[in-house]
């Protein structure tokens, strides 16, 4: 369906590029432009298709993945919203397919963008290729920052941050859970499920974290901490 500057205007960093935009290239976003509405749990792209348009997303969430013919899974970031994905950027410049997955973690409401309003915009618009490129430094920054994690880190420090980021350390206190199965916290560090595993059943026979059906809960934060920076020392 057609989009108004208005709706884009609800975005905060949408509501930022169009102030910076001259009126010409706002007058193509409105032309061309297309809201979206995409259902939790859809594939928005496959490895080695090819990129029919540019995706803003203006709410919910889309998981971009890399999967190994062995099943294991990688977590390469998120998209929310005012952001893009980085993969579909270097595939409209480039022409080069699509080298993960995309996948809508939530119900998706996005702005679509055909190729050639794409190519437009690029050229003649400062404020959007600034937007395409800060979104393309940035993402590639938190890549480097992967990439460094998964190489460098210890498994089970960066196991212990992520339960105290997402529960021990999010001021609800001990006792929250975590709700997500192996499987999906082994994808979310880059590790094999049986290594999460392990740590984690070795943690509930020392009385850290307690195991549910697809759900971690700590139970002794402080000693989740303690785990943590022993192994960063």
């Amino acid at each position: 369906m057609p989009v108004s500057l208005d709706q884009l205007a609800e975005c905060a960093p949408l509501n930022t590029l169009l102030a910076e935009m001259a009126q010409q290239a706002r007058d193509v976003l409105a032309r061309q432009a297309r809201a979206v509405r995409v259902a939790a749990d859809t594939a928005l792209f496959h490895p080695g298709e090819a990129c029919t348009q540019y995706l803003i997303v203006l709410e919910g969430a889309v998981r971009v993945q890399l999967r190994a013919e062995n099943g294991r899974e990688i977590m390469l970031y998120r998209v929310g919203p005012g952001q893009t994905c980085v993969l579909t950027t270097m595939a409209l410049l480039s022409g080069a397919p699509y080298e993960a997955e995309g996948r809508t973690e939530t119900d998706v409401r996005a702005l679509a963008l055909p190729v050639a309003a794409f190519d437009e915009l690029l050229a003649t618009s400062g404020a959007f290729r600034r937007f395409v490129f800060s979104a393309l430094a940035m993402r590639i920054s938190d890549l480097m920052h992967l990439v460094g994690q998964v190489a460098f880190a210890r498994l089970d420090a960066r196991l212990a941050a992520f339960l105290l980021h997402h529960v021990g350390g999010s001021g609800r206190g001990e006792g929250c859970a975590l709700r997500m199965t192996h499987q999906d916290i082994a994808a979310e560090l880059g590790a094999s499920r049986e290594a999460v595993s392990r740590l984690l059943k070795g943690w509930e026979r020392q009385g850290l974290v307690r195991l549910g059906r697809a759900e971690v809960r700590v139970v002794d934060a402080a000693g989740l901490r303690r785990l943590l920076g022993n192994a960063m020392d």
